[in-house]
């Protein structure tokens, strides 16, 4: 049996088989954290403050934290244009 890893993300400590990822831990918050993910309106940091790419493998003892921006995409239209 593999012993699962635990990380630490958003104030909850969550157990992951090795191997997990970034976007495997954020989907793992929940519906809305993953949505918020898959948009581009939330990004990954780790405990440092660097950006996390959604495919990085996590490790045990990681320190997550999950950003929301308010910032839009490049490529969104401006509703007021």
């Amino acid at each position: 049996m593999t012993e699962l890893m635990p990380v630490f993300i958003d104030n909850q400590v969550l157990r992951f088989a090795p191997g997990a990822t970034v976007a495997d831990a954020v989907s793992a918050l929940g519906a809305d954290a993953a949505e918020q993910f898959a948009a581009g309106s939330a990004h990954v940091t780790d405990g440092r403050g660097i950006r996390l790419a959604s495919d990085a493998p996590i490790h045990a003892g990681a320190i997550l934290r999950l950003v929301g921006s308010a910032r839009r995409e490049k490529d969104e239209a401006d509703a007021h244009s």
